[in-house]
């Protein structure tokens, strides 16, 4: 985990709400204030889909949304273009665009399929060094779970998971680990999701936190900030923040 003071990451449920525009003016508003900003004026953000096919409209959605919010440059890279695989001019280009970044914007879609490309293509590693040098990285759904230690909650439970196409072992399954709790989205406050939370996070002992969409979290250093509507699920017992 970085030091937490350089930590500068917000988590989405869902990034398409409208009830999610303070969070995204918190969002442009760590890249401000990031210590190391050398561009004034400028807020340059890279989108980072979990698979190419299907991500330009996201993208140009993504860039209309932010631009009202404040951000001025955009790219958008996908860890599945075949010449990252090699470690040539591509993938360099690519990580210099990410690092070079005020924000880097990991997408929603199957979790396991996201963290097998971004491991084959080399940028895990990337999003690791831009995190533990103070760059703000924001997630989306599987994007904010990429965040967290491992990516075990993205196939739990049986009713609402990703499919695993790619295979991907238990060891396999180890992420960014830039937090110390693990991420739920798109939480639906029934008994099924309330016992199922509560038991996951009894047997593993992590704390869970789950968000309904239109909700996230904001992480400033030791500041941890729920919008919306969170809850903590907690060794069985579940908190709902903000209440």
């Amino acid at each position: 985990m970085p030091a937490t003071q350089k930590r500068r990451m917000v988590l989405y449920s869902g990034g398409q709400e409208r009830r999610n525009s303070a969070i995204h003016e918190r969002l442009l508003e760590l890249a401000l204030r990031r210590p190391s900003r050398r561009r004034s004026g400028e807020i340059r953000m890279s989108y980072v889909p979990f698979v190419e096919d299907g991500a330009r409209a996201y993208y140009q959605r993504f860039v209309r949304r932010y631009q009202r919010f404040g951000a001025t440059h955009f790219e958008c890279i996908a860890p599945d273009r075949p010449e990252l695989l090699a470690k040539g001019e591509a993938r360099r280009q690519a990580e210099r665009t990410l690092l070079e970044s005020d924000i880097i914007y990991l997408s929603g879609g199957n979790t396991y399929t996201f963290l097998h490309h971004l491991r084959r293509s080399g940028l895990l590693q990337v999003l690791d060094r831009f995190a533990r040098r103070g760059g703000v990285l924001a997630g989306l759904s599987a994007g904010g779970i990429l965040m967290t230690p491992h990516i075990g909650l993205a196939g739990y439970p049986d009713f609402d998971r990703d499919e695993n196409e790619v295979g991907l072992s238990k060891r396999g399954e180890k992420s960014l680990g830039l937090v110390n709790f693990e991420f739920f989205p798109h939480y639906r406050q029934s008994a099924r999701y309330r016992n199922a939370l509560q038991d996951y996070s009894k047997r593993t002992g992590v704390p869970v936190y789950a968000c309904r969409d239109g909700s996230g979290i904001v992480i400033e250093g030791d500041c941890f900030t729920a919008h919306g509507e969170v809850w903590l699920f907690d060794r069985g017992q579940t908190l709902k923040l903000n209440a």
